[in-house]
């Protein structure tokens, strides 16, 4: 499963100093969803996670129990953080690079809280 934020450096210029609460308190949540369904955390890039599951029901799950976590948060200034997840499938049997860009591509037009 990728994750996102959305408009992550609109987020930034209109939080300022307040912004690495906001990604504090993202990852926590996330990370929260993630272990209730043995989500194992393969790596992170700026505010986004890569994340395997046992299998796709899991992922689907932890994405629905993260954005209800988000939604439920109380932001800074009361601006919302709006993160989006993409539950991929099967864990790819091909190079991890080829395998994922496709799936990467198809996270960037979602929009967050989906």
């Amino acid at each position: 499963m990728f994750s996102d934020i959305e408009g992550s450096t609109a987020l930034l210029r209109r939080l300022g100093d307040r912004y690495a609460d906001a990604l504090s308190a993202q990852r926590a949540l996330l990370r929260a969803a993630f272990a209730d369904y043995g989500g194992q955390e393969m790596g992170t890039e700026g505010d986004g996670f890569f994340v395997v599951f046992g299998s796709a029901a899991d992922a689907v799950h932890s994405c629905v129990v993260a954005q209800r976590a988000l939604s439920g948060h109380d932001w800074p200034d009361g601006i919302p953080v709006r993160v989006r997840g993409l539950p991929l499938g099967p864990r790819p049997r091909r190079s991890r690079r080829v395998a994922l860009d496709r799936p990467a591509r198809i996270a960037e037009r979602a929009s967050g809280a989906q």
